[in-house]
C-alpha cells in the first residue's frame, strides 16, 4: 500500500488530503507509471501517509491485458465503493481515481455507467492527475484519457520506490507498433516512442548515487527503442535490421540512436550495477545487440524471449511476424553468441483457432529451448484487437485450462532442469532480503535472473580476512550452491565486485 497525503487550500476551507496508490497491477510499466505519477503529484504539494483509512483519494494503476487483471480491479472497485458509502458521514471527500490502461479502455463503463470512480487518467496522462483531482473535489467527474504521439514523461524524474533500495525500473519507451492480433497495448498505451537517451542516462547516474545495483530498463518492444532527438546521428543500413526471419507490420524505421547504442551508454555509467530489461520482442536482437550483452559483465546474461506459440499456424493467426523455426534459429544464435544464457518467455494456451496439434507444438518448443522463467496464460479476447474482429475465440475454455495446466507442467520440469545444472556452481548473487519461507534465510538472484535460498550469517569480507560483517540487502555474494531447485547453498562469501 503506497499512500500521500496533500495539504491544500480549497474554495471554502483547508482540507487535510490523503491520496493513497493502494494497489498497482500488471506489468513493471504499471510500477514505472507510478513512480511517475508519485514525482507529478509530490510537485503539486502532495506527500504520503501509510494507512488506507487515512487517505481521502485511492487511486488504482490498472492494466487490462487480461480479462482476469480487469475483473480484480472491478472487484476492488467495488470494495472501495462500499467503503466510501460506509465513510461518508466522517469522510465526505473520498474519492476513487484509476489510473493507465484501463482508464483508457474503459472510461465510459467507469464514469458513466458504474459510476464506480471520480477520476479517470490514462497512461499519458498524469500531468494532468493535479488538475483533475481539482475537478474531483469540486464534485465533478472528471477524465482525461487522451493517448499521445510524443509523451515520454522525458523531464519527469520518478519517485522510485525500490525494495530496500537495491533495484530499479527505468522506463525507456512507451507504446508499440506491432499490432500482434491478440493484444490490446497499442490502443492503451499508443504508438511507440522513446525517450531521449540522454534524459535516460541521467536518471541511470542518479540512481548510482543512490546506491542502487540493478536496474531494469522497461519498454512495451524495449528492444525497438529509436530515439530521434540525436538529429545529427544517422544509422547505416545494416544497423536497422531485423532478427534472421523476422518480419514486422510496419515499415522499417530508418535513422536515430538505436536500443544497442542505449545499452552500451548504461552499461559504461557504473561498472559495478546490473543491466536487464523488459519486454522485448524477439524480432529485434540482431548480432550487435547480443554481442554488447556477452562483452559487458554487467548486463545480464539472461534473455526475456516471448514465443507466444510453438505453432507457426497460430503464429502467424498472432501476426507475431516469425516461423516456428525462425524464433529456434534465434535461440540457437543467442546460445552461440552468448553461451550459457538464460532465456524466459511468455506463452498463450488456447488462441484462436488452435488445435491440439498445435498445443502439442508448443509443449514440444518449450521441452526443445528449456527456459527458466515463464509467464504462461490462457487466452481471453479484448475488444478493439484485430482477434476481435477477424477471428474466433473458438477454443472451449475448459480446454484452454486444460492446454495451460498441461504447459506449466511440461515447463516446470525444463526449468528445474536449467536450475538443477546450477549445482556445483559459485554464482555472484544480488541480496534481495529475506526469504519468503523463514526469517533465517536470505535470498537474491544471479546474472540469469535464478533465485538463490542461502542461510543467514555473518561473513568475512574477504575469505582470508577475519573481519566479519553481515549480510545486507543490495549486496553481492558469491555463492556455492549445494542443492535444491531454489539453490542453497554450503558456502558464500562477501564480493566487492
Amino acid at each position: 500500500v503506497h499512500t500521500i497525503q496533500h495539504i491544500s487550500t480549497l474554495p471554502v476551507n483547508t482540507f487535510f488530503w490523503a491520496l493513497s496508490f493502494n494497489f498497482t497491477y500488471g506489468c513493471q510499466m504499471n510500477i514505472s507509471d507510478t513512480e511517475i505519477a508519485w514525482s507529478i503529484l509530490q510537485k503539486a504539494g502532495y506527500s504520503r501517509t501509510h494507512e488506507l483509512p487515512e487517505a481521502d483519494v485511492v487511486l488504482l494503476v490498472t492494466c487490462s491485458i487480461r480479462e482476469k487483471a480487469e475483473q480484480t480491479i472491478w472487484n476492488r472497485l467495488k470494495h472501495l465503493t462500499a467503503l466510501k458509502k460506509r465513510c461518508q458521514k466522517h469522510k465526505p471527500l473520498l474519492k476513487i481515481g484509476v489510473l493507465g490502461c484501463m482508464a483508457e479502455r474503459l472510461k465510459t463503463k467507469l464514469l458513466e455507467q458504474e459510476k464506480l470512480v471520480d477520476v479517470l487518467a490514462g497512461p499519458d496522462a498524469y500531468r494532468d492527475l493535479p488538475r483533475l483531482l481539482s475537478l474531483g473535489y469540486r464534485g465533478q467527474r472528471a477524465s482525461n484519457v487522451l493517448l499521445s504521439l510524443e509523451e515520454t514523461y522525458a523531464d519527469v524524474m520518478p519517485v522510485h520506490q525500490t525494495p530496500e533500495g537495491h533495484s530499479a525500473f527505468v522506463s525507456i519507451m512507451r507504446g508499440c507498433d506491432n499490432m500482434c492480433s491478440y493484444c490490446i497495448v497499442p490502443f492503451t498505451r499508443g504508438r511507440e516512442r522513446s525517450r531521449p537517451l540522454s534524459s535516460i542516462l541521467e536518471e541511470v547516474r542518479m540512481l548510482s548515487d543512490q546506491g542502487v545495483k540493478e536496474v531494469t530498463l522497461l519498454g512495451q518492444n524495449v528492444n525497438s527503442y529509436r530515439d530521434f532527438s540525436e538529429q545529427h546521428f544517422i544509422c547505416s543500413e545494416g544497423s536497422t535490421q531485423l532478427s534472421r526471419g523476422f518480419k514486422t507490420v510496419y515499415r522499417t524505421k530508418q535513422g536515430g540512436l538505436l536500443f544497442s547504442d542505449l545499452l552500451d551508454k548504461v552499461s559504461q555509467i557504473d561498472p559495478d550495477m546490473r543491466i536487464r530489461f523488459t519486454s522485448p520482442h524477439p524480432k529485434d536482437f540482431p548480432d550487435e545487440v547480443l554481442q554488447l550483452i556477452q562483452e559487458r559483465r554487467n548486463i545480464c546474461k539472461q534473455i526475456h524471449l516471448p514465443a507466444q506459440s510453438g505453432s507457426s499456424r497460430v503464429l502467424h493467426a498472432m501476426r507475431r511476424g516469425y516461423t516456428r523455426e525462425a524464433y529456434l534459429d534465434l535461440v540457437e544464435n543467442i546460445r552461440e553468441i552468448i553461451p550459457g544464457v538464460n532465456l524466459s518467455s511468455d506463452f498463450i494456451t488456447g488462441f484462436c483457432g488452435e488445435t491440439e496439434e498445435d498445443h502439442q507444438e508448443t509443449l514440444s518448443l518449450v521441452r526443445e529451448v528449456g527456459y527458466n522463467v515463464g509467464f504462461l496464460f490462457a487466452y481471453s479476447m479484448r475488444k478493439k484487437t484485430h482477434a476481435y474482429h477477424r477471428l474466433q475465440d473458438d477454443v472451449p475454455a475448459p480446454v484452454k485450462q486444460r492446454r495451460l495446466e498441461e504447459l506449466i507442467s511440461v515447463f516446470r520440469e525444463e526449468a528445474a532442469k536449467v536450475n538443477m545444472a546450477l549445482i556445483g556452481s559459485t554464482q555472484l548473487v544480488l541480496v534481495e532480503g529475506e526469504s519468503k519461507r523463514s526469517s533465517e534465510e536470505l535470498c537474491g538472484r544471479n546474472d540469469g535472473n535464478v533465485k538463490v535460498v542461502f542461510p543467514k550469517t555473518d561473513l568475512p569480507i574477504q575469505p582470508e580476512k577475519p573481519q566479519m560483517v553481515p549480510i545486507t540487502s543490495g549486496d553481492y555474494v558469491l555463492v556455492k550452491v549445494n542443492y535444491g531447485q531454489h539453490g542453497h547453498v554450503d558456502e558464500i562469501y562477501k564480493s566487492s565486485t
